[in-house]
């Protein structure tokens, strides 16, 4: 309990500093007083100081177990192993809000320290921006959602993690997603302090970027985690099901792809200033908003672990309030971008930025209605529709061809202007050579859909090209490599989704299934008891047409708190496919659901996805 005094008592005390902090800069931009910089750096770490002792005290009231912690009841079990109740931590609302504010302050303190060859008036107006969005989770989390609310009498036993949160995975997938999210903080207070002491230039643009490159790195880990779980863990077997939380990760990915893109342009030719501001806001509110429909509830998702309105109107608000105060700075201080030097020709790399931003804007824009109409037609009619993957895959299909194409010609046009006499027309008989060889591959895939054909040939036209460009042209290596990342993840994605089958069957312990050539025989059950659940371990034998016997051990898992049965999938991978095994407990006795799987390229889908942020990495580990 004391412990938990400590945690809330640390949180006032940060909530202090912060208001002390925007009055005390608000006093010197009026010129009441003049800061000194030692004392604004030690004012930070004393904040971050401040949050990490209530986060600290969080963790250690888990591990001891301290049921008196409302927190720490509700989402944990003294049977539970030491690892999941340190996630435990994170994985509820209240520890992951207070997680949120301690990677807040720990930005914002890596931000002062690293930003000292910055005019002092953009780092403290970065600061004031930043402190206004601290205040309000301070608020937030005092308010609405305080880990430290205490029960009385304390209870001998809490309630237990939800077992689907008890992975290793998922206990590192909020941490990187939240520094992912919170990194767009930064990049929106920077972008309207820059805005505000008109300080957007080729030099901030350096400078800026690598707060863009660090959070889309870690924003792309940390969906890439997610997707993982998902994948083994939920049952589902595969990597995506544009599921509305997944949707609302995804979409400030799409905003901050486009603004490190076109971050490069303003760096390179000091053009696209107000595009770069919006995209900088664009991606803040949109993580913004992922936060309000994952808090308040509105979304029906496995991944929700809140449902208080309440919440979700305090985010609301405080969101309406920030993207207002944006766009009124935006709007009061914009610059004038229209001179003779700023002219774009069509045919240059600036185009080709410009038109990979209206892409993902248009990407953007089909999973934002996909997500938030099924919400306003039940506010507005109470009629309940879901919108599934065919909404998303008739609509971004079509647009990602062409989308492709540029990918693959846009990187290898100049700066300015490039001369069309002098383009390497190589690739344009590269095109029609891989028109050539999907002529042959399409008999042998059986694909009859136009749009997978075309796409195809696009994706092989960017892996090709990507490929050439990696091994031949090491300047832009980060990017090249990144380029090719993307090209071997759509490849991968297109060629599971044609190759891929499955079946499922009810049968009993013995029975034999024959699929696609294989047969899939039910051995036995064997039944294990853990330190928190009991397992029931299936054993199955697949036998292939060359003989070659493999055996998967898929699990039910009957948790003790909370009373909970889950299914865990067993999956053997190799560079060409996955056998993946899931099994369920029917109501009639000893028969048993049993859905067999195989997932071709599925290990691509991760591999690519770590290319491309390798290439990110080292675009970063190159920005001075």
């Amino acid at each position: 309990m004391i412990i938990s005094q400590i945690g809330n008592y640390s949180l006032i005390f940060g909530l202090i500093l912060s208001f002390f902090l925007i009055i005390y800069l608000f006093l010197n931009f009026y010129g009441f007083i003049k800061i000194n910089l030692n004392n604004i750096y030690s004012i930070l770490f004393l904040q971050l100081f401040f949050v990490f002792v209530s986060f600290f005290g969080l963790v250690y009231s888990f591990v001891i177990s301290d049921f008196s912690n409302s927190t720490v009841y509700n989402n944990s079990h003294t049977t539970k192993p030491l690892f999941y109740k340190i996630s435990g931590t994170w994985g509820n609302h209240e520890g992951s809000m207070l997680l949120w504010l301690l990677v807040l302050t720990l930005f914002i303190f890596l931000f002062f320290i690293y930003s000292k060859k910055q005019p002092k008036n953009y780092r403290l107006t970065t600061l004031v921006f930043q402190e206004i969005i601290i205040t309000g989770f301070f608020l937030f989390v005092l308010l609405t959602s305080n880990p430290f609310n205490h029960i009385f009498p304390i209870p001998i036993e809490g309630l237990g993690l939800n077992p689907i949160l008890q992975d290793p995975a998922l206990a590192i997938h909020p941490p990187i997603l939240y520094l992912g999210y919170v990194g767009s903080s930064i990049i929106f207070s920077a972008s309207l302090a820059a805005l505000v002491s008109k300080n957007i230039n080729i030099y901030w643009a350096q400078h800026i970027k690598k707060w863009i490159f660090l959070t889309w790195i870690l924003l792309t880990f940390g969906i890439l985690l997610g997707s993982i779980w998902a994948y083994y863990e939920l049952g589902w077997g595969g990597f995506w099901f544009w599921d509305p939380v997944e949707n609302v990760s995804l979409m400030p990915w799409f905003t901050l792809t486009a603004l490190l893109h076109s971050i490069s342009v303003l760096e390179k030719r000091s053009i696209l200033k107000s595009w770069t501001i919006i995209l900088s806001i664009a991606t803040f509110s949109l993580s913004m908003s992922g936060t309000f429909l994952v808090r308040s509830g509105i979304l029906n998702s496995v991944h929700t672990f809140a449902n208080d309105p309440g919440r979700g109107v305090f985010i609301l608000i405080f969101l309406f309030f920030l993207i207002l105060i944006s766009i009124i700075i935006f709007f009061f201080f914009q610059t004038d971008e229209r001179t003779s030097t700023n002219k774009i020709y069509w045919m240059s790399k600036e185009t080709s930025i410009l038109i990979n931003n209206w892409f993902m804007t248009f990407f953007l824009s089909v999973v934002l209605i996909g997500t938030t109409y099924p919400i306003l037609l039940e506010v507005l009619t109470n009629e309940k529709i879901s919108v599934g993957p065919p909404f998303y895959q008739n609509l971004l299909i079509p647009f990602l061809i062409p989308f492709l194409f540029f990918m693959a010609v846009g990187p290898n046009l100049k700066w300015f202007k490039s001369d069309y006499k002098k383009i390497n027309f190589n690739k344009i008989f590269l095109l029609f050579f891989i028109c050539f060889v999907m002529f042959f591959l399409v008999k042998k895939l059986d694909v009859k859909n136009l749009f997978v054909i075309i796409l195809i040939i696009s994706s092989l036209y960017l892996f090709t090209s990507s490929f050439i460009d990696l091994i031949f042209k090491r300047k832009n290596f980060s990017q090249n490599i990144a380029h090719f990342g993307f090209s071997v993840l759509i490849l991968s994605i297109i060629f599971n989704g044609i190759l891929s089958k499955e079946i499922s069957a009810n049968i009993k312990i013995g029975d034999e299934i024959n699929f696609d050539g294989n047969l899939i025989k039910f051995k036995k059950i064997d039944v294990a008891d853990k330190e928190n659940y009991k397992s029931i371990i299936a054993n199955f034998e697949i036998k292939d047409q060359k003989n070659k016997i493999i055996l998967l051990k898929p699990e039910i898992r009957i948790y003790n708190q909370p009373n909970i049965l889950t299914s865990e999938a067993d999956i053997k991978s190799n560079l060409y496919e996955d056998k993946f095994i899931v099994f369920s407990i029917l109501n009639r006795e000893e028969i048993f659901n049993v859905r067999y799987q195989v997932k071709r390229f599925m290990i691509w889908i991760w591999i690519s996805t770590f290319l491309i942020i390798f290439g990110g990495l080292i675009r970063l580990i190159k920005i001075k």
